[in-house]
């Protein structure tokens, strides 16, 4: 037998749920209140005090300083971090567990989960903590709104915000705008509308807009909504006669299987299951899981119970991240991971939104593409995940896609086919150039050197602006 060397090497690995009763706090938790959704949002982590009970003197006091300063200083999301999630963060066994204090906090610190749930001061970048262009809404999600929370940006398919909490929030929610609790950086939106009313007026829209055939049910996540009132939006959604796709948004699938699991939500998503397929409607659930070590035996049930429960496909949309998941074996491991261990369908890596502070885990275009040519040719063809990069006010579009791209200054720049709800009378939205930025950092420095520069000027001419603003305020003020 040859042996041929390759640039990754493939092998199965076994699923392994890490023993919670390592960590202090956890020592005496039961395998049955681990398998309870209930205990597990209950247990949720949401402040130092909590994490400092939990852990005990595994972490060192600089950490805990850290994540504070950072909730203070930098956070768009505010702490919410369930059992499950944090389990998997230095997933080791007791016989090779880093030792508590400096070693454990130096692991815990390098862990790519924690780096994403529980980012800390230091990770940020202090030259670019945030970019230029870097906006709340970076994807004008509520630009295109047609209905409270629901966008309508392509031309077949929605997004309907039903509410805006998770089980669980991660620093880089490309929705911090809306979704979570206020932080000292960011005081969230809020909707207007009853939620009974917001749902009537989605589906409203939607029964008067054939058109569209393709619905992300999301939010937040749907995880958190009450199962009877989400069963009864999707009943309402499955009478609409033009809806032909109903995608269910859950990163809980990962973060907390256990409600995935449980059997009234099984049994729900049966009777919803069997629904659509009576209707030839196709029900799918898309999750989101960023690093193998969170594809555990618990994540591995939860898919498979919704596969039994009639879901035609579970995916996973991961968002790609510097320290995360930045290198061809992360990602190929996490997509042999969920493939081979899950029954879950790798299928889009987005590249981080341009939201404020998020510039230390976002990765340039040409890193982007660098690692989709890296994966081909190891996954099956429809378990290969499509590396996109979601342009704003254009949408999903294959990191090779790009029109022109200045690699120098960082800027790309993307055209697209088809117009939002707000472009109905732009003739020029098919033939307009669409601009998406790279790290700063990433660039060579002539390109650092271009962007301090243009900031340097966009200030003087914010002051002059202002200046001629308050001079003109001072003589109306003489005139009266």
């Amino acid at each position: 037998m040859i042996t041929v060397e390759q640039p990754y090497v493939y092998r199965q690995r076994e699923l392994v749920e890490p023993d919670w009763t390592r960590l202090p706090g956890w020592r005496d938790v039961s395998q049955t209140d681990w398998e309870s959704a209930q205990w597990q949002r209950a247990h949720c982590i949401k402040s130092v005090a909590q994490l400092r009970a939990l852990m005990g003197d595994l972490l060192d006091d600089r950490f805990y300083a850290d994540l504070e300063r950072d909730q203070a200083e930098r956070a768009t999301m505010s702490m919410l971090v369930p059992p499950q999630m944090l389990n998997t963060m230095v997933p080791s066994t007791d016989s090779r567990m880093p030792a508590a204090g400096a070693a454990f906090t130096a692991a815990f610190y390098a862990d790519p989960v924690r780096r994403y749930m529980l980012p800390v001061f230091s990770d940020r970048r202090t030259d670019w903590p945030s970019h230029p262009h870097a906006s709340r809404d970076s994807l004008h999600e509520h630009d295109m709104w047609v209905a409270e929370g629901l966008t309508h940006r392509y031309p077949t398919k929605v997004l309907a915000e039903l509410l805006p909490t998770c089980p669980q929030y991660c620093g880089h929610c490309t929705r911090m705008d809306l979704v979570g609790n206020s932080t000292p950086q960011v005081a969230k939106l809020k909707f207007g509308l009853k939620p009974v009313d917001r749902h009537a007026a989605m589906l409203d829209y939607l029964a008067s807009t054939p058109t569209v055939r393709d619905v992300v049910v999301s939010g937040g996540d749907v995880a958190n909504m009450p199962w009877k009132n989400l069963e009864g939006f999707l009943d309402r959604l499955l009478e609409i006669e033009s809806v032909r796709d109903i995608r269910l948004a859950t990163k809980a699938l990962m973060g907390l299987p256990q409600h995935w699991y449980a059997d009234d939500v099984v049994e729900g998503v049966g009777r919803i299951a069997t629904k659509a397929r009576a209707r030839g409607v196709s029900l799918a659930i898309h999750t989101h899981v960023n690093s193998a070590q969170s594809v555990t035996p618990g994540v591995a049930r939860a898919a498979r119970v919704m596969l039994e429960a009639g879901v035609r496909d579970v995916r996973n949309q991961g968002v790609l991240m510097r320290g995360v998941n930045d290198s061809t074996e992360a990602l190929l491991d996490l997509c042999f991971a969920l493939a081979d261990g899950a029954s879950v369908t790798p299928y889009y890596f987005y590249m981080c939104d341009m939201i404020p502070f998020a510039e230390h885990w976002r990765l340039s275009l040409a890193e982007a593409q660098h690692l989709q040519h890296s994966i081909m040719g190891y996954l099956p063809g429809f378990a290969t995940p499509r590396i996109v990069c979601d342009v704003p006010f254009v949408g999903k579009r294959w990191v090779h896609q790009q029109d022109e791209y200045d690699t120098e200054r960082g800027i790309s720049y993307w055209r697209k086919n088809y117009r939002t709800s707000i472009e109905g009378q732009d003739t020029e939205a098919l033939s307009r150039e669409y601009v998406y930025y790279d790290p700063i950092y990433t660039l060579p420095e002539a390109g650092q050197q271009w962007w301090r520069a243009a900031i340097d000027h966009d200030r003087v001419v914010e002051i002059a602006a202002e200046k001629a603003a308050a001079s003109r305020l001072a003589a109306e003020s003489q005139l009266v």
